[in-house]
């Protein structure tokens, strides 16, 4: 056995000899393995070996199972074909031990492709696969095509043991594997966190995954053609934004490491030498923006780096002040970055969390610094997972963990307190704290009783606060709303999960009931929220002091005991995008989608034009569109809305907020705010309703991915009905579609200044409503134009007129009935302050 295993590493190092010395960096463990083969492999530069005649001796099987793919059965244009023409077969627990020669990290690369075979099923393998103290994978199940999972371990021992466990009634395979260990500056020992105020995230305790490696400028990177042998795909694929609006960029001769300082195992010099850069056509220098999604698992940290090169035409003046921003799901990751030296690769890296939407949108955007050129290029990303706090990478497992956890944790308390306590001592404390309850019970339902009856007669009313609470960031204007938490916890059965009727940013949203029996919305903020206390703040404010009828009331909010929690009408139907995709809901028919459109449109306008300074919501979403029990809809969640520009200015200066697929491009690369962004997301809005189907959808075709985009192409080459719902196509007239597409082109406009108002959008609504429904005198007609005047008091005593709408059919008695009405309720109010 020991002379074998001698022989088998004079062998290897022979082979390595020969293999890299055209490399620059050379390994000094390097397992290149084929499963199931009995002849070894070569593959570019590197020779995997057979395992049948070489490695039986590493490996701890129940049993020595191999398994040949049958004929044609992998696709031929799969790179390294060999690898996945064998396999090894695993029906227990099995083991791969690894003698190590230098401590640190190391690749381990598993391929897997569930090919066709006589004998056994592939397809319906489910398995884990854990390294050290780590789990790579859990229960998992392959796809139809060869996957290459890619894992980071920095191993400080001097065996590394690789661990196959087939669930119950399963197997587990393996087609090749690869186990090399890599340079010690290719990953750096700690990284800081975006978002947060130096945090680092330490990463030589923690597993690492390969999530996507790219490499921008529509070319791939094969791994013969990197020194560390890592595949890059190409970054066409992934591009969300319009492919009109970039472009691909070759220049590998002018790349150059010795400058720069560095090798290029960090990055290849094809990547550095590739790029994707924002197009800079004179007329369009204003709406520049790039972006590439990218689908991650929720719940987990991400190693991002950035790789760059300025690889543009260095004759060109402009080329020598290039300075542009990095986003990542809207956040800053690195901005004003400095490319004006030509041909010296750099990177940039950041750690950023991913929340529950399992989505990573990475963004190319212009900087407004040292009047620099309006431009910007990147040339390489990886996106990579960190392990979390229990060494695990995969997403079910860290769940378990989780509930386990709280589990444990629940029985050690009961234990301790069975020990410390005696029976007798017990059931008399049981009894005082059940007296307790029942008495705090009591006073909580006369507290919300009272409560109702002073916000019925138009009080206001103040409820004794605990000390944490004295620190509210909430302004004593607004007390009147505020609930007591006791009042809130027993509407929502303690938080029941069965309640839940929504997920978003800052927390869950549960369905609650007052003890009046009214319906209410219960939004509870958790402390990991990434909104937190000014998000919180900036919703309460917004919505006490504005009062219509689309948009969502606030009922009241709770602060006490650190909690976050705001109240809202109850809306019956949910959510609009939930009545156009993704749901079991019927399907609205187009002139249910006109009217919750006018609807949104009219509490848009009213945000926009009823106070002296405009509110700017930042962030029009379908699913910030909710309906109530007749489809009335009612626009909602304003905790990132901001006041407008003053009087003498024209816009408003902030960091980038909102949801990516309906933030306005020019907002996006300028940073500056106006009510126009909420027009363009808005006008995507729009889509979404014409459509039926998500912004960004990346089942689709890569031309179709981006909603907008592809809608766009399609007007531009007047294939309108190619878009058109497939549920509404039959109903719609002719006239009336035309004007919607008509409203949407408008304000899906690149240039804010282009865009129409709020109010223009909703009198060309009522207009295609008018054209789809035709005679202004049917009676359903006549009860939508008495709607079409909104006169709104807020909390201030100011009205607004709504949108007049297209008047005719519209009489003026009941216009000018409406305003006396509204200086009477004025007055009124006015007499009641005083």
């Amino acid at each position: 056995m020991r002379v074998g295993i001698c022989k088998f590493f004079i062998w290897a190092l022979l082979i390595s000899c020969l293999v890299f010395p055209s490399l620059e960096f050379d390994p000094e463990d390097n397992y290149l393995i084929n499963c199931g083969s009995s002849v070894n492999t070569p593959l570019d530069h590197r020779v995997f070996l057979a395992d049948v005649s070489n490695f039986s001796s590493f490996l701890s099987t129940p049993q020595n199972i191999s398994a040949v793919a049958n004929s044609d059965s992998i696709p031929s244009a799969t790179y390294g074909l060999a690898l996945y023409q064998t396999a090894r077969i695993f029906n227990g627990s099995s083991q791969y031990n690894f003698s190590i020669k230098k401590q640190g990290r190391h690749w381990i690369r598993l391929h897997l492709f569930p090919f066709l075979n006589p004998s056994f099923n592939l397809s319906t393998a489910k398995f884990s696969v854990s390294a050290q103290n780590f789990t790579l994978l859990k229960d998992f199940q392959p796809s139809s095509a060869p996957t290459v999972k890619e894992y980071l371990l920095n191993i400080t021992t001097k065996t590394l043991v690789l661990n196959f466990i087939p669930a119950a009634n399963s197997i587990a395979f393996l087609n090749a594997f690869e186990v090399t260990s890599i340079p010690d500056e290719l990953i750096p020992a700690d990284v800081a966190t975006i978002g947060s105020s130096g945090q680092h995230q330490n990463l030589e305790t923690r597993a690492l995954e390969t999530v996507v490696r790219v490499n921008m400028g529509n070319e791939a990177v094969l791994p013969k053609n990197d020194s560390l042998g890592r595949l890059w795909l190409s970054d066409s694929g992934y591009l969300t934004s319009n492919h009109n609006l970039v472009l691909f960029l070759s220049n590998v001769g002018l790349v150059n490491f010795t400058t720069a300082g560095m090798s290029e195992n960090i990055g290849p010099s094809l990547v550095y030498g590739t790029g994707t850069e924002l197009y800079t056509a004179l007329e369009d220098r204003n709406i520049l923006n790039a972006t590439w999604q990218f689908q991650v698992d929720p719940g987990f940290d991400y190693f991002i780096r950035f790789h760059f090169c300025n690889i543009l035409n260095a004759s060109d003046p402009n080329r020598n002040n290039l300075f542009f921003t990095m986003y990542l799901n809207s956040e800053f990751a690195a901005k004003d970055v400095n490319l004006s030296t030509v041909g010296v690769p750099q990177y940039i890296d950041v750690v950023t969390s991913v929340n529950s939407i399992g989505q990573l949108n990475v963004s190319l955007g212009s900087s407004n610094a040292f009047n620099s050129f309006p431009d910007g290029i990147l040339n390489g990303l990886e996106v990579i997972k960190i392990s979390d706090s229990g060494g695990s990478l995969a997403a079910a497992d860290a769940r378990v963990q989780e509930k386990s956890s709280a589990t444990s944790s629940k029985s050690k308390v009961w234990v301790f307190v069975g020990s410390a306590v005696g029976v007798s001592i017990f059931i008399m404390v049981v009894v005082l704290v059940f007296a307790l309850f029942c008495r705090r019970r009591r006073r909580a339902i006369v507290v919300h009783t009272t409560l109702e009856q002073f916000a019925a007669n138009g009080a206001s009313f103040v409820v004794n606060k605990s000390p944490a609470a004295d620190s509210s960031l909430i302004s004593e204007s607004k007390r009147g709303y505020r609930f007591p938490f006791v009042v809130v916890r027993e509407a929502t059965d303690n938080f029941s999960e069965s309640l839940i009727i929504g997920v978003g940013g800052f927390g869950k949203v549960y369905k609650g009931v007052l003890s009046d029996g009214t319906k209410v919305a219960v939004k509870r903020g958790v402390s990991e929220s990434r909104q937190g206390l000014s998000e919180f703040k900036t919703e309460i404010e917004m919505l006490s002091q504005v009062r219509h009828r689309h948009l969502v009331s606030l009922i009241g909010y709770c602060d006490e005991r650190n909690e976050m929690i705001i109240i809202y009408e109850f809306m019956e139907n949910g959510t609009l995008k939930d009545h156009l995709y993704g749901s079991d809901h019927p399907k609205l028919n187009w002139r249910q989608r006109l009217e919750i459109c006018i609807g949104s449109a009219r509490g848009l306008h009213y945000l926009h034009t009823g106070s002296v300074k405009a509110i700017i919501h930042r962030d029009v979403k379908s699913a910030n569109i909710l309906l109530d029990e007749n489809l009335l809809a009612k626009v909602a969640d304003f905790g990132i809305s901001k006041s407008g520009p003053e009087l003498d200015q024209t816009h408003v200066s902030t960091v980038v907020k909102g949801s990516f697929g309906y933030l306005d491009p020019e907002y996006l690369t300028t940073q500056q705010l106006t009510d126009k962004s909420d027009v363009y997301s808005f006008g995507v809005v729009m889509i979404e309703i014409l459509c039926g189907r998500p912004v960004i959808d990346p089942s689709q075709p890569r031309e179709r991915v981006n909603l907008v985009e592809w809608a766009i192409q399609c007007l531009n080459r007047g294939e309108l009905e190619i878009i058109v719902d497939p549920h509404i196509a039959s109903e719609v007239k002719p006239d009336s579609l035309m004007k919607f597409k008509e409203t949407v082109e408008k304000c899906l406009a690149d240039l804010g200044a282009n865009r129409p108002t709020m109010g223009d959008v909703l009198w060309n609504l009522e207009s295609a409503f008018q054209l789809q429904v035709g005679d202004p005198r049917d009676k359903n007609q006549e009860q939508t134009n008495s709607q079409k005047l909104d006169v709104s008091i807020s909390s201030t005593g100011q009205f607004s007129l709504g949108s007049f709408g297209d008047l005719e059919g519209v009489s003026m008695r009941r216009v000018f009935s409406n305003m006396i009405k509204a200086e009477n309720a004025i007055d009124q109010h006015q007499q009641d302050a005083i």
